[in-house]
């Protein structure tokens, strides 16, 4: 493992041959949610409204609509091979595979969905990298939530088993009603409108 630290900065300085996912776990004084994307070390930029209201919406979602043999996890690190530990904003996994309250992770084949709000840092990873990761794993499902003029836009992916990659099978604008990974209705609108005032 290389220099943590340069005295001239706090970054983490990376060894030969780029970060691991295991140095996620002992790396001290990493901000939170800290990925790893190719054996580097990405920090996430402060969420905005719309990413925070969207992550919440979908996680409470899904939770009440699971099968039992599932768990809906927000921002927990998936393990896709020594170089790449990627975090979902919401994954979906076996309830199999998550057997220890102390774990900070879980093999990326236990996953059924992966889903993914765009902030505009994240965009090229969001589109392009994530999403071609997701797929070679053998994430089944992959759904990237973007806004488009303060509407929840939400674009669905199933992955091909011939091939391995993903195909688009919809654009989903204020209704998200799908049969696949599992029964989901869900109204979109919810995640932007203006939260009631109480009386």
């Amino acid at each position: 493992m290389g220099a943590l630290m340069n005295p001239e900065h706090s970054w983490p300085v990376p060894p030969e041959g780029g970060w691991t996912a295991d140095d996620l776990d002992t790396l001290p004084n990493l901000p939170p949610h800290t990925e790893l994307i190719d054996g580097s070390l990405i920090f996430v930029s402060p969420r905005t409204l719309f990413h925070t209201r969207a992550v919440t919406f979908f996680e409470r979602q899904l939770e009440s609509l699971v099968p039992p043999d599932l768990e809906v996890l927000r921002e927990f690190t998936i393990d896709i091979d020594r170089r790449n530990r990627p975090e979902p904003d919401v994954v979906v996994a076996r309830e199999d595979v998550l057997t220890d309250l102390e774990q900070t992770r879980f093999p990326a084949e236990a996953a059924l969905l992966a889903i993914e709000v765009v902030s505009p840092e994240s965009v090229d990873r969001d589109r392009e990298t994530k999403p071609l990761k997701y797929a070679r794993a053998g994430i089944p499902h992959y759904w990237r939530v973007e806004n488009k003029d303060d509407r929840a836009v939400v674009y669905v992916f199933e992955r091909e088993p011939a091939g391995g990659s993903y195909v688009a099978t919809g654009i989903f604008h204020d209704r998200l009603k799908l049969s696949v990974p599992f029964p989901v209705d869900l109204d979109l609108t919810a995640i932007t409108a203006k939260r009631p005032r109480p009386a």
